[in-house]
């Protein structure tokens, strides 16, 4: 029944309420009846001339109550309380726990959002996106279309860079892009550079194709300029990796002055930059990213995983110049054939209608929230992170080790990595990294982090701790 249009005056509640209340009093007149559909919520938000969020509430608020099901890819229908429609479609209001209970501890994940009307809103894109299932079950060329290039350009800006579409490509994660620039760039037994403590993807990509990884020292700053320099001068490296901004694990972000030296010196020895941009949307104003210094030189993968969710398995890829792309567009190609059409369209939906930016928002304030937290439970001093890094970078002390520690935090419910996972060259550090994100909620996070503290105030011996 697109064209039910409720009368909020026959309610003396919220907005948000009285489209409930107005679905209950039309449904008990028969003016609704179960099985009808109701107007999308961005019409109706429309037609009523009040805002989305109100609508999406009060259709969140109608469904607490029994009187519709919200149906992804078909729309909301009046249920009345029964389990099915007229139509004979089942009610699904929650959630497939086999779905719910699925996680990877061993990723760095950003906080999940539990709030209905986002949540909501996140649903009604899906919706939009599904009315063009079938042509987006299609294969379709690599790199992306003409419109989600543009959303990816749109997206892209929000870091000062400015490329042409014949620069941008949308490609099936941060992983698959790199695996296939850094197969352009060298060859087996060549040498790439990249931060001594840094993203364990680069260091299983380097061994898949048989590259010698070699770390560079680093300081609070992130690499340091003059070990760079001694580097390209005797290793004549194939190209740099760097995660310049809330650096994956430490938190470190390159400030501008040292992204200029950086630049400056992979100019100097003609090392092209791979520059791997997770994190670069988190902070509202971080350093601008060294593909606008360099260009010429610099490859940037902006992944949408940690700023927008990992499950979209995307990631906008913007090459140096259009020759450069042309290898990289095959060597993607032949691995991964094209980034899924449907999450591509999603993403696209997301950033045009403000979605994305208001997931954005969240993982912001809710980063920044668990870090306040942190800093509340550990000594200052004794962990590494940046305000709005969803993870700690923790250092061990009194006796514990890295392995010690992991067993003992085993059943905290945190994603805690040993440094193992991150260390390219030497031995590794007693340490860990701490996700502060995912599933767990803030007051779970709260008990853990206690956990946690009291466990490093002494000796493993003391928490019977012998792993």
């Amino acid at each position: 029944m697109r064209d039910w249009l409720p009368d909020l005056s026959l309610s003396s509640g919220p907005r948000y309420a009285a489209i409930a209340d107005i679905i209950e009093i039309d449904l008990k007149s028969g003016r609704l009846v179960i099985g009808d559909r109701l107007p999308p919520q961005r019409e109706l938000a429309k037609r009523l001339s009040i805002d989305f969020t109100t609508v999406a509430r009060g259709y969140i608020e109608a469904r607490k109550r029994g009187l519709v099901d919200t149906q992804v890819g078909r729309g909301t229908f009046v249920t009345g309380g029964q389990d099915k429609d007229r139509r004979g479609f089942t009610s699904a209001l929650a959630p497939d726990p086999r779905r719910t209970s699925i996680v990877d501890f061993s990723m760095n994940m950003p906080p999940e959002t539990d709030d209905p009307e986002l949540i909501a809103r996140m649903q009604e894109g899906l919706s939009a996106v599904a009315a063009n299932m079938i042509p987006l079950l299609r294969y379709q060329g690599f790199g992306g279309s003409s419109m989600d290039k543009d959303a990816a350009a749109a997206w892209l800006s929000r870091r000062g860079l400015v490329p042409s579409q014949e620069r941008i490509f949308v490609t099936p994660g941060a992983h698959p892009a790199l695996l296939a620039i850094f197969g352009t760039l060298a060859k087996p037994g060549e040498t790439i550079l990249s931060e001594n403590i840094t993203y364990p993807g680069i260091r299983s990509i380097s061994a898949q194709l048989r590259l010698n990884l070699s770390g560079l020292p680093m300081d609070a700053h992130g690499i340091l300029p003059d070990a760079l320099a001694d580097a390209c001068r005797r290793l004549g490296p194939k190209a740099l990796y760097l995660n310049p901004t809330l650096q994956n694990p430490t938190t470190v972000t390159i400030p501008e002055k040292r992204r200029e030296e950086i630049c400056a010196i992979a100019r100097k020895y003609h090392v092209p930059i791979v520059e791997d941009d997770a994190y670069g949307f988190i902070p509202l104003h971080a350093p601008p990213p060294l593909a606008t210094m360099a260009p010429d030189l610099t490859w940037h993968i902006g992944g949408l995983a940690k700023c927008i969710g990992a499950g979209l398995r995307l990631a906008y890829v913007v090459a140096p110049d259009t020759k450069a792309a042309w290898p990289f567009a095959s060597a993607m190609r032949a691995n991964n054939v094209m980034a899924s059409p449907l999450m591509a369209a999603l993403a696209t939906r997301w950033i045009e209608d403000g979605t994305a930016d208001t997931i954005l928002r969240f993982v912001r304030t809710e980063a920044a929230a668990r870090q306040t937290l942190v800093a509340s439970l550990l000594p200052a001093g004794s962990f590494e992170a940046d305000p709005l890094s969803f993870n700690i970078w923790l250092p061990l002390t009194n006796g514990w080790t890295r392995s010690t520690f992991g067993s003992h935090m085993n059943a905290a419910g945190l994603g805690v990595v040993a440094s193992d996972a991150f260390t390219v060259e030497g031995p590794a550090p007693e340490a860990v990294r701490i996700c502060l994100g995912g599933p767990i909620s803030r007051e779970k996070l709260r008990s853990a982090i206690e956990f946690m503290a009291h466990a490093l105030e002494g000796p493993p011996e003391m928490t019977g701790s012998f792993f």
